[in-house]
């Protein structure tokens, strides 16, 4: 009589032991932990704090800077794409510590006379260690929220800090609304013609690579300080090439993880897979931020910002489709409202941790609501 053998279960892959919910729970534990234990020790505080933010940033925000690159780019090799965009994060930053004496966020943190409308602190809190965990566990979620209300939010001397930042928001967010519905409403017939051939002219690619670059560098330019503002607002030089590894070895493992879970956010959207499409969408958003990048240092919500864009997109092409029908439109609105809603309960919870760890902002939303 024959024993049958069972068969053996192949060994998971790395993205999918890195994928499983319990390794992730593990690893926010030790975070946690290590945040409740070390947030009274300055020099040990930041480096928890910065490490924890240079992932959970780049990785929400990879939607809206590389989200359309990794999409359309499926079939190339992680790697490739993560050495093109490492290479231009270093040159950026680099750029940035040279020109303004150590400053890596291009003056967002620190203005040409050294003040800074989010100073470093002499002490973290233990609040301060946790925006940056919150904002892992939301990118984890598939919520696409403001790294920059929820960052500096914590580090903002007073409340018009977030004022300012939400009024340069959501002027954004409206801007980029309005040119993507009418870019996509009126050019969409002749845009749906030239795009119809499923055989894509390899200039392109060419284009995309260039544009998906220079939209990198524009985002680097206005949200690096979100993982900055965890350090020292000149580094040093041994400073400066810890932020620089840090940050392009966590490209690398984004790469490895074509975007993670969030970047389902972007693959729902219509044709965005399409080279053609994302090229469009990737330069009209980094004329945008170039726009709002030279008018003001204020720091601002590039993620609402790309919301407007894809929602100002799904909206119009809805609209402009020759097909009866609400099926599409109605799942248009869904996922802008869905994408919307998440941005909106990020910026709650980060006043809300921001009024925990300021005093005077506390004072200054109990007197906002008349408490």
């Amino acid at each position: 009589m024959k024993i049958k053998q069972r068969k053996k279960t192949p060994p998971l892959s790395l993205i999918e032991r890195f994928s499983d919910e319990k390794v992730f729970l593990i690893i926010i534990f030790c975070i946690f932990m290590a945040s409740a234990l070390f947030y009274g020790q300055p020099q040990v505080a930041m480096w928890i704090g910065f490490l924890t933010a240079a992932y959970a940033t780049v990785s929400n925000d990879s939607i809206q800077s590389l989200g359309t690159f990794i999409e359309s780019n499926r079939q190339r090799k992680w790697y490739v794409l993560w050495l093109y965009v490492g290479a231009i994060f270093v040159a950026t930053v680099t750029v940035s510590y040279i020109i303004f004496d150590g400053d890596v966020t291009y003056q967002r943190l620190l203005d040409a006379q050294g003040n800074s409308p989010y100073p470093h602190p002499q002490e973290f809190s233990f609040f301060m260690l946790m925006a940056p965990l919150v904002l892992l566990i939301l990118t984890r979620l598939r919520m696409p929220v403001s790294t920059t209300f929820l960052m500096l939010s914590v580090f903002t001397a007073s409340s018009s800090g977030i004022t300012s930042m939400v009024t340069k928001s959501v002027s954004g967010y409206i801007i980029a609304f309005i040119v993507s519905a009418l870019i996509w409403y009126f050019g969409y017939n002749y845009i749906r013609r030239k795009f119809k051939s499923r055989e894509v002219h390899p200039g392109w690619m060419v284009a995309q690579w260039l544009v998906s670059g220079l939209l990198w560098s524009v985002w680097v330019m206005q949200d690096g300080a979100n993982v900055a503002v965890f350090l020292p607002r000149r580094l040093d030089i041994t400073q400066f090439v810890i932020f620089c590894l840090v940050i392009f070895c966590g490209l690398g493992l984004l790469f490895y993880l074509r975007g993670d879970k969030i970047q389902q956010v972007v693959s729902e959207k219509v044709r965005i897979s399409d080279v053609r499409a994302a090229t469009l969408i990737d330069f009209t958003y980094a004329l945008i931020l170039i726009y709002k990048l030279f008018i003001s240092t204020v720091p601002m919500s590039t993620t609402w910002v790309f919301l407007g864009l894809i929602g100002g997109r799904e909206i119009a092409v809805n609209l402009a489709r020759l097909k009866k029908g609400k099926k599409h439109k109605t799942k248009a609105m869904r996922l802008i409202g869905k994408d919307f809603l998440f941005a909106s309960i990020g910026l709650i919870i980060s006043v809300m941790l921001a009024a925990t760890v300021n005093p005077a902002i506390k004072n200054d939303l109990l007197d906002f609501f008349g408490f």
